[in-house]
């Protein structure tokens, strides 16, 4: 498995300016729709907007933990997670609800990438599933997770 199973959709952009826009980005797609639009399944097993945005929110969240405990301790071991069984309960969530969730989450960790120095961006963590990285692997994960995001909304949005 790849360190960052996301990279390919980050290519050569700026992770912080990409985490930085997330949002707005967000917005700029969703808050036209109707609710309707946000809650259709685009197919049997596939998630709707609604879902893919509490997922975002979800994954914002294990975010947070991952970036403090690879600052915080020495070769932190990542603990995974199964995507498909968290979202088995995504039908409790609304779409504002999970944008307010991703919006705190993500803001909170803007402000700690203004604290990361050089050598921060190099501290080692382990990722069961995908090997050793570093603390900006994981930040590029992040951002090329979000591209990823968008890209499924935008398309969605873009159906008739």
């Amino acid at each position: 498995m790849e360190l960052n199973p996301y990279a390919r959709f980050l290519g050569d952009a700026d992770p912080v300016v990409v985490l930085t826009t997330t949002s707005e980005r967000l917005h700029a797609l969703i808050d036209p729709l109707p609710p309707t639009r946000v809650n259709e399944q685009p197919a049997p097993g596939k998630w709707s907007i609604r879902e893919i945005v509490s997922h975002l929110a979800d994954c914002e969240v294990v975010f947070c933990f991952r970036l403090r405990q690879t600052l915080a301790e020495d070769h932190h071991i990542i603990q995974p997670f199964d995507q498909e069984r968290w979202a088995q309960r995504y039908g409790a969530y609304q779409i504002d609800q999970a944008l307010a969730l991703f919006e705190a989450a993500r803001n909170w960790n803007l402000r700690l990438l203004t604290t990361v120095q050089e050598e921060d961006r190099h501290r080692h963590v382990t990722h069961p599933e995908r090997g050793t990285m570093t603390f900006w692997t994981i930040v590029e994960t992040m951002a090329g997770h979000d591209i990823n995001h968008l890209l499924q909304i935008e398309h969605l949005v873009a159906k008739p």
